[in-house]
């Protein structure tokens, strides 16, 4: 026996709270969807913030690698400079010599973990003054070192990953 539920015409009445007005049905529902849309605009802006401060971060950390670079690169270029006067004016009093060029690889001479990458060209050139009390030579020393990283000399597209810096000291000495 199958038995089948029988369905009755019952009105049930609402409180007068309860009920909905169709014009207030009709503005629900043309609403549906905004939410998602607000959604949408929320997270595209939220993803908008985050790219630019990655990016910031990537500058920022590139900025600091120049800097020490830079500082190393200055290092270099004194010590090019202290090696040149050195051999201009020898401590054990023999007679010095101004070379027109030398370049030296600090990192690799010296074997200084720090300077690794990093060279130094050094330039020396005399002027010889005659004034009726003295006779002096003036000498101008140039140490130019270039510290560098990454992948400079490797060929096509090694740019983008390539930090190279560059520092110059001038020195001048009489005799």
């Amino acid at each position: 026996m199958s038995h089948k539920p029988q369905l009755h015409n019952q009105s049930v009445s609402l409180p007068a709270k309860a009920a909905i007005n169709l014009s207030q049905l009709s503005r629900i529902s043309k609403q549906n969807g905004s939410a998602l849309v607000i959604g949408v605009f929320i997270i595209t802006v939220m993803f908008l913030l985050a790219a630019a401060l990655i990016n910031v971060l990537n500058d920022a950390d590139q900025q600091i690698s120049v800097e020490v670079w830079g500082t190393r690169a200055l290092a270099a270029a004194n010590s090019g400079a202290d090696r040149s006067l050195a051999a201009l004016f020898p401590v054990n009093g023999t007679s010095g010599n101004c070379a027109a060029q030398t370049t030296w690889n600090i990192g690799s001479e010296t074997g200084l973990v720090g300077f690794h990458g990093c060279q130094v060209v050094m330039t020396c050139s005399a002027t010889t003054t005659n004034y009726p009390l003295n006779n002096m030579t003036q000498y101008l020393i140039t140490s130019t070192a270039t510290c560098s990283t990454g992948e400079c000399d490797s060929g096509v597209g090694s740019e983008s990953s390539c930090v190279r810096v560059s520092r110059q000291v001038e020195v001048e000495a009489r005799d």
